[in-house]
């Protein structure tokens, strides 16, 4: 198991599980944001890359004439298969696909994979004729206070975080959109088109409810992952003010991104 499956079929894999309707509902204007530039034809047969608890590709199964799920986290696919739906539980970096989907999508899917180049190759094996790849990614961390707003309210109650380099796998991996548009170049495609698209993020319906959900999702999630009950508390205290100030609902800054 690589370390990107013992991620998410370890304690994140459970925890997105348990919370996958608060995520669900934390993503809605992203979500409509995604729908609106995958624009999915009745004729389409779908591969939607990591689609977790499987929201996206029930939002895609009655607008197209077939959808697939794939994950490698076996806990979110419990949740999609208890929901209905064909669900794949395989990498799709290296999974051996058959050449018959007219669309393969993703919200939030592929900035994780290990060699995104080869990953992005090995899609595009799973192309039919004359088709098209459209996902959605975030842009730079800095322009998404979703994210930062939590961060900057705990403060010093988190230790500093190691150096990464910014295109490592992981939320942030395809910020930069030249390397986006060199990674799918790379990997073959044609016509990459690379929008910003500038929406919301809803964290909860109050401060103190938004401020626990993320304790549970997202960079201060991991942050504070190993700190003792009482710093957590402290910082959650921390960041219900912050958002007591901010509001709820966070901008959040992603890229639309389509290529055949």
């Amino acid at each position: 198991m690589t370390t990107e499956e013992a991620y998410w079929n370890g304690p994140a894999g459970e925890r997105w599980a348990k919370y996958g309707q608060q995520i669900d509902q934390s993503f809605v204007a992203i979500t409509d944001a995604w729908l609106s530039a995958v624009a999915p034809r009745s004729t389409d047969r779908v591969l939607d890359v990591g689609c977790g608890c499987g929201t996206t590709t029930r939002l895609l199964r009655p607008r197209v004439a077939s959808a697939l799920g794939i994950d490698i986290s076996s806990p979110m696919l419990g949740v999609a298969r208890n929901m209905g739906g064909d669900y794949l539980l395989a990498d799709a970096a290296s999974h051996v696909f058959e050449p018959n989907f007219d669309l393969v999508t993703s919200r939030f899917g592929v900035m994780f994979f290990a060699d995104p180049r080869a990953a992005f190759a090995n899609l595009r094996r799973a192309f039919a004729p004359a088709a098209r790849m459209v996902f959605a990614c975030w842009r730079a961390v800095e322009l998404n206070p979703w994210a930062t707003v939590p961060l900057e309210a705990a403060g010093d109650l988190v230790p500093p975080s190691e150096p990464v380099h910014p295109t490592a796998p992981g939320p942030f991996a395809f910020a930069q959109a030249e390397h986006v548009r060199d990674v799918l170049r790379r990997a073959g495609y044609e016509g990459v088109t690379i929008d910003p698209c500038d929406t919301t993020m809803r964290l909860g319906a109050t401060p103190d409810e938004a401020a626990a959900y993320t304790m549970k999702i997202g960079l201060l999630s991991r942050a504070a992952a190993d700190l003792d009950d009482g710093v957590r508390s402290r910082i959650q205290e921390r960041v219900a003010s912050a958002l007591e100030r901010r509001g709820t609902t966070l901008p959040a800054a992603i890229w639309l991104v389509a290529a055949r």
